[in-house]
């Protein structure tokens, strides 16, 4: 649904087909991620992050005791800085450097309302069967399930595109012949499901584990999605047989009373919906061929272990669309959805390993020997911790995903003369940016206008007090062209501004420049020096940083002049210093073209 959404944000038609008859129950992968959220916020969703609870501390208990034996947080709170944002202008609440949760139905709810709005909704009960592809477009044939009669009417689908999001058992990749290479996991077999308790002495404030994660384990995390008595319980036995206990419902109830042992205390009332898991950990060799692609679980699966799996699905989907949307509308080559193997493909293989090796831990084996980053404090030395669950359970900062970057990929263009070395998959880097990274947030940027009188000066009107941010500024529908200068006369300025001009499509980029705060004169104004003409050729919006967190965030020093690109999907496209570097890097997206590309030029696949 977020390529879906992304697309109908682009004005692109889009048709989203579900082969269940209804929408998706279960509490499945509720950690939701920094970068996640910030994909949320370009996509102007914010009841997601409003909504979202955070992670409560851990418990570990024995079997048929309340008293716990452990308690420690699985995510570390982190102080927020201008460039990780902590308050949206949706909202005041605290806004992203802490993961959060949300139960998948509740997710899918807000963003299908969203999709209604533009027009679109989930065509329950249809179900892909079949596919071809040629140079021209996609056909499917599809099979609608219509009535309460159980009737079958077939459908033949011509499209532009296809993605396939339809998990891992889905028929998309297995028609394309992609491999699915990896390791299923039998002997970590789980059960999974939301329940109704009544539970006295039971707090709601923590996660409670009883057991041991390296045998028979219970986990109960209490969600008032569910209700004031809704609990997500994973189970989990090497020496208790769960398999098909879920299809009885009452054995399943007494199971979990049994294994948790407080008698009446802790009691199941009702087993709203349960599932078996294995964890299995497995990949595609490439996430698509010709005009359709696999995305989420249809192109990686992975253990529960650092809470990855949605957020992965997210962004494997705002990174393909935003590039299906250029190619649609006829402004960028097929060659651009190339990218999208060439940028997920690794990001997606240091994960699996990072996940597996938490798995791991977590259960009581020897993996590799040493900790993997995501478990490891800053310095990467080994935590001291008290148990094995501790060990697993624990989030490094690279599990946030703010440090994924496409560094490596073929598109980005970085003149900075800064070595790229860097995993796909690595912990935010200070004192640095380049090409691929995720672009920062900063807050505090007033907006000046360029006034059009004898002299021309750039000032802050009396009645505009407000002020912006990056992220704001930032949209899945266009390109932000970022001119950090000390000076709007600057031949530089007018050289990129006229080759923007000549080779970008003017809707589908913004064009800001940023002025440093020491720019502003006493009386509030910030001299241009630039005529009135030179000033209204340019769509340009002139802002400047007072607080100076832009220039701090995109490490812009001293007398520099600096442009940096940020593609639709919050990426740095390019770091450059020079016109041949934009013009080098908007050929790369957009092809060479004699000349300015309007919509109206544009045809239409």
């Amino acid at each position: 649904m977020i390529a879906a959404l992304t697309l109908a944000r682009n004005n692109v038609p889009v048709r989203i087909i579900e082969r269940e008859v209804q929408h998706r129950r279960g509490q499945r992968g509720p950690g939701i991620q920094p970068r996640t959220f910030e994909v949320f916020y370009f996509l102007h969703v914010p009841e997601i992050h409003e909504r979202a609870t955070p992670f409560p501390p851990l418990q570990e208990h024995d079997r048929g005791s309340l008293e716990p034996r452990n308690t420690f947080p699985m995510v570390e709170y982190t102080e927020p800085t201008p460039a990780i944002p902590y308050v949206g202008t949706f909202t005041n609440l605290p806004f992203s450097y802490n993961a959060k949760l949300m139960g998948q139905p509740t997710l899918e709810a807000i963003v299908r309302d969203h999709l209604a709005k533009l027009g679109c909704t989930v065509e329950l009960g249809t179900q892909l069967t079949s596919f071809t592809q040629d140079e021209k477009c996609v056909r499917a044939k599809v099979v609608r399930h219509r009535g309460d009669d159980g009737e079958k009417v077939e459908e033949n689908i011509e499209a532009a595109y296809l993605i396939g999001a339809d998990g891992a058992r889905g028929m998309t990749r297995k028609q394309l012949g992609l491999t699915f290479l990896g390791a299923t996991r039998e002997h970590d077999f789980m059960l999974v499901g939301d329940i109704r308790l009544d539970a006295k002495g039971l707090d709601r404030d923590h996660w409670h584990f009883f057991g041991e994660v390296s045998q028979d384990v219970i986990t109960l995390r209490p969600t008032d999605e569910l209700g004031k008595d809704g609990w997500h319980i994973m189970m989990k036995g090497r020496i208790t047989d769960l398999e098909g206990l879920i299809r009885d419902k009452e054995a399943f109830m007494n199971c979990i009373n049994d294994f948790i042992g407080l008698g009446d205390d802790v009691k199941v009332k009702e087993v709203m919906w349960a599932s078996e898991f294995k964890p299995n950990m497995r990949m595609v060799n490439k996430f698509g061929v010709g005009r359709i692609f696999v995305a989420g679980d249809a192109a990686h699966v992975h253990s529960l272990a650092g809470g990855q799996g949605m957020n992965s699905s997210v962004q494997d989907a705002f990174n393909l669309a935003w590039k299906i949307a250029l190619v649609y509308k006829g402004f960028s080559p097929a060659s651009l959805l190339d990218t999208y193997t060439a940028e997920r493909l690794p990001v997606i293989a240091e994960m699996l390993g990072y996940t597996t090796e938490m798995h791991k831990l977590m259960f009581e084996e020897s993996g590799t020997g040493c900790n993997p980053p995501s478990i490891a404090d800053d310095n990467r030395t080994s935590k001291n911790v008290k148990s094995n669950l501790e060990r697993g359970m624990r989030r490094g900062k690279n599990m946030y995903m703010l440090g994924v970057n496409y560094r490596t990929s073929p598109i980005v263009i970085d003149d900075s003369g800064v070595p790229a070395v860097q995993l796909a998959y690595g912990e935010i880097q200070q004192g640095i940016l380049r090409a691929g990274d995720r672009a920062p947030d900063a807050p505090g940027l007033v907006s000046y206008y360029i006034s059009r009188g004898s002299q021309s000066a750039v000032s802050l009107p009396s009645e505009m007090t407000a002020s912006t941010r990056m992220f704001d500024i930032f949209a899945s529908t266009h390109h932000t062209v970022i001119i950090f200068t000390l000076a709007l006369a600057v031949p530089f300025v007018q050289s990129v501004l006229a080759t923007l001009q000549r080779v970008v499509p003017k809707e589908l980029v913004k064009q800001v420049v940023v002025l440093p705060g020491s720019s502003s004169q006493p009386d509030g104004s910030v001299e241009s020096q630039t005529s009135s003409k030179e000033d209204q050729a340019f769509d340009v919006e002139v802002l400047v940083d007072q607080a100076g967190h832009a220039y701090r965030g995109y490490f812009v020093e001293g007398q520099e002049t600096k442009v940096v690109v940020v593609r639709p999907d919050g990426v740095v496209g390019a770091v450059v210093r020079g016109v041949s570097g934009l013009v080098q890097y908007f050929e790369g997206i957009f092809g060479k073209k004699g000349g300015m590309l309007t919509t109206e030029d544009a045809v239409q696949i």
